[in-house]
């Protein structure tokens, strides 16, 4: 998790320095004149207090005023009235006055000289004041008065890299799980449990964990399915070559008379590799199907459909029963071939003298489509594996090779829907396609 942790941590630790940056900006703006005024005990209300003294009591009065309070605070004070003059002898030695003015240069003096006017609000006079304040005991203000607001920074820098820490881990230990999920994925070794915990968090991490389980459960399933089915084609493509091979060498061994009687069964064997094998890319082509969807025209899908089963066996009836105003947005060949299959299928088993009966209605928001014959129907214990590839159901004797009702159940998953095997209630075997109706269709 390098290169993002350190991102992430370094554009936190920015803004802790750019708040420290301001912190002693404003620690400098603490040290000029107004804020001096306006919060240092030695000069602060001063102004208004003396004032009170000097017009309700006398300037002796104010004057014992100014030198209790600088045997209190340490500051000299003097006032000026407008012309310039001082109104009171005030607390700053003339020897001192002396030496300040002899020095042009203030910063050498051992005191910072503060003045402000005050106007009486009794009045209305407006007096001068000039404050001295050593610069020992204003450094000692400013360390007792700035303790709090450093400590106050000191305590948010050390709060805000905790949390720059824990919401960086909470940022990129995430990604480091899904990471190692990933890896786990292209090594075929994926664990959904691996993102348990990542999977229960409310946020987007947690949103990802979750699509990316749903990705990786569909992802090892599709694997699974692959797997199954080569090992499926190689245990079914054994049986015809391997009759293929015991009528070639029988061939290569027998006279003329023999070949020829043993070549429709050459064919006839070929024939049924062809057929198998068409099934399986048919199969394989539905797992891959990648086109856009596009309107499916049922009416003329039903219709042609139910002239193919007529001419595959003309003796049986097929009825068709199918609700107006049905619109559906899919893939018509992937579902021409589902529906062929479960067709074919009906065939061999619907007894004659008893109709086919095919039927498309609307069921909610979904479509279902319904091919139903009259024929034994299927054990029930052997319902839950129809739709597997090549599994025949025992006691049936079928020439197919357990394919047709995988292809049609792939092609309704293909389609968002589920295709769903059953017998009858009324006897005989039902199979019901689910699909999701296009919004045109709804009412």
């Amino acid at each position: 998790m390098g290169s993002l942790f350190w991102r992430i941590f370094a554009t936190f630790w920015l803004a802790i320095a750019l708040v420290a940056g301001l912190s002693l900006l404003l620690g400098q703006a603490l040290n000029q004149d107004r804020w001096i005024l306006a919060h240092h005990p030695g000069v602060r209300g001063v102004a208004a207090e003396w004032t009170e003294h000097f017009e309700q009591q006398g300037p002796m009065a104010a004057q014992d005023f100014l030198v209790q309070h600088k045997h209190r605070q340490h500051a000299d004070v003097q006032v000026l009235d407008e012309t310039g003059e001082p109104l009171v002898r005030g607390t700053f030695p003339p020897r001192a006055a002396a030496f300040e003015a002899r020095q042009h240069n203030q910063k050498r003096l051992p005191w910072r000289r503060l003045t402000e006017e005050y106007r009486s609000p009794d009045s209305g006079q407006t007096y001068l004041f000039i404050y001295r304040i050593p610069h020992q005991e204003l450094a000692a203000w400013h360390r007792d008065s700035l303790l709090w607001p450093l400590s106050a920074l000191l305590i948010a820098v050390v709060v805000l890299s905790l949390l720059s820490v824990l919401l960086t881990l909470s940022i990129t230990r995430p990604l480091d799980r899904l990471r190692g999920a990933v890896h786990d994925l292209g090594q075929a070794a994926y664990q959904q449990n691996s993102l348990a915990r990542l999977s229960s968090r409310r946020d987007e991490l947690g949103t990802l964990a979750r699509d990316f389980n749903r990705m990786g459960a569909r992802l090892q399933d599709l694997i699974g399915s692959q797997r199954q089915l080569l090992r499926d084609v190689s245990h079914e493509l054994r049986s015809p070559l391997a009759r293929l091979r015991v009528a070639l060498a029988l061939a290569e061994r027998a006279g003329a008379e023999e070949r020829a009687r043993l070549w429709p069964r050459l064919v006839q064997e070929c024939d049924r590799l062809e057929a198998l094998i068409s099934e399986i890319l048919l199969l394989a082509r539905v797992d891959a199907e990648s086109s856009k969807s596009q309107p499916v025209d049922l009416p003329a899908l039903l219709g042609k459909l139910r002239e193919d089963a007529r001419l595959l066996a003309p003796q049986q009836e097929v009825r068709l029963d199918m609700d107006a105003g049905l619109h559906l947005q899919g893939w018509p060949e992937l579902l021409e071939q589902a529906l062929d299959n479960l067709l074919r299928n009906a065939l061999r088993f619907n007894p004659a003298g008893q109709p086919l009966e095919i039927g498309a209605h609307r069921d909610g928001r979904h479509l279902v489509l319904e091919v139903r014959d009259h024929g034994p129907g299927v054990a029930s214990e052997h319902l839950a594996k129809l739709g597997e590839p090549f599994f025949r159901a025992p006691g049936q004797d079928s020439p197919g090779h357990g394919l047709g009702l995988a292809i049609a159940r792939r092609a309704a998953q293909r389609h968002g829907g589920q295709l769903l095997l059953a017998n009858h209630p009324d006897g005989g075997f039902v199979a019901r396609l689910e699909l999701p109706l296009s919004d045109s269709a709804e009412v």
